[in-house]
């Protein structure tokens, strides 16, 4: 949804800037996953912290897709890169928040956490099979950059449970919403 209404929203803005930048959009990619990486590994110990470098990654993340429109470095390999690093940073994350809850006897909230992974990494693959089959599938209320945001809030302010069920029900309908979509497409005359 955010990346639908926002996705070249802030190329103009901070063009000037990303033409400044010294890495490569893929160099961006690997730095804002590593960072993620970093996140998910400080996070059972410092929630609010592991917070702040979850938001750090997602900087990096938004910005290697600027960087490469806007200087014409956009490339099919890149977009594979970012999609693949993608995946491995929820699973980190999501991974790492289960770990936080269960530390804390809290299994329930961990099972939530995983369950909220399960969605995420179908919606991504109900995206990628609509696409093999030849149909363009950006639907749905709860994509990453929603995820994202969701999840820095849920670490800075320690709602984790509250925010985990909004994501858990949220990405499960986004799935619904992505099926219900593609069999719309395919069954138009």
């Amino acid at each position: 949804m955010l990346s639908a209404k926002l996705g070249r929203f802030l190329d103009n803005p901070l063009s000037p800037i990303a033409k400044r930048i010294p890495f490569s959009p893929n160099s961006l990619t690997i730095i804002g996953f590593l960072i993620t990486v970093l996140a998910a590994f400080v996070i059972p110990r410092n929630l609010k912290l592991g917070g702040l470098l979850i938001l750090c990654g997602g900087i990096f993340d938004m910005l290697d897709g600027i960087v490469a429109r806007t200087g014409g470095k956009v490339t099919r390999f890149g977009a594979f890169l970012d999609s693949v690093l993608d995946r491995y940073s929820d699973a980190f994350l999501f991974l790492s928040i289960a770990w936080y809850l269960a530390e804390r006897g809290d299994h329930t909230g961990a099972f939530i956490s995983l369950g909220t992974l399960i969605g995420a990494f179908l919606i991504s693959y109900a995206r990628a099979r609509s696409e093999g089959l030849g149909k363009s599938c950006h639907t749905g209320i709860m994509e990453r950059p929603e995820r994202i945001i969701l999840l820095v809030f849920a670490a800075i302010t320690g709602w984790i449970i509250p925010v985990l069920w909004i994501m858990l029900v949220l990405t499960h309908v986004t799935v619904v919403q992505r099926i219900y979509h593609v069999w719309r497409a395919m069954n138009r005359p």
